[in-house]
């Protein structure tokens, strides 16, 4: 996927959404680079994750059944982008940015500075991927340095 559009599709959505800001447009970015680099994979081989920030459907119940039930504003906004589709985390790209969004809305540490890609790595590692998870910081930012730098960008 072209990081340019993504990048803008990311931004749009998120002013929409009032949930917008530089570092939580670029930690997106770094999201789905080291997810699945850029969109190449949208369903995870041999699992359940699906998207392209291979986010997995007990995630996105848990975001629904104790986060977003108790934030109906902010649930109003995913519902305009949400079918009711159980496949929506699979290709609805609008529903897979704002859920994205709102797992790391959910933490309760403030979004690290989007110009510092190690810290973006350290706060992708532990609060999406987690310790359980096989990414590491290193290949968080190799996987955004080589997916989401504008010099990668295509015309």
């Amino acid at each position: 996927m072209d990081a340019s559009q993504l990048r803008e599709l990311i931004r749009t959505i998120l002013i929409e959404a009032d949930l917008y800001s530089e570092d939580a447009v670029e930690l997106l970015m770094m999201t789905a680079a080291v997810e699945s680099r850029l969109g190449y994979y949208i369903k995870q081989i041999n699992g359940p994750a699906r998207g392209i920030f291979q986010m997995e459907p007990a995630t996105e119940k848990d975001l629904w059944k104790n986060y977003l039930e108790y934030r109906p504003s902010r649930a109003e906004v995913i519902a305009r982008f949400d079918t009711s589709d159980d496949r929506d985390l699979w290709y609805n790209l609008g529903y897979q940015i704002l859920l994205a969004r709102m797992h790391y809305v959910r933490v309760p540490k403030p979004l690290p500075p989007h110009n510092d890609l190690f810290a973006m790595a350290r706060y992708w590692k532990e609060f999406y991927n987690t310790y359980q998870g096989a990414g590491t910081v290193q290949k968080a930012v190799e996987a955004y340095e080589r997916y989401c730098l504008k010099e990668n960008d295509h015309d």
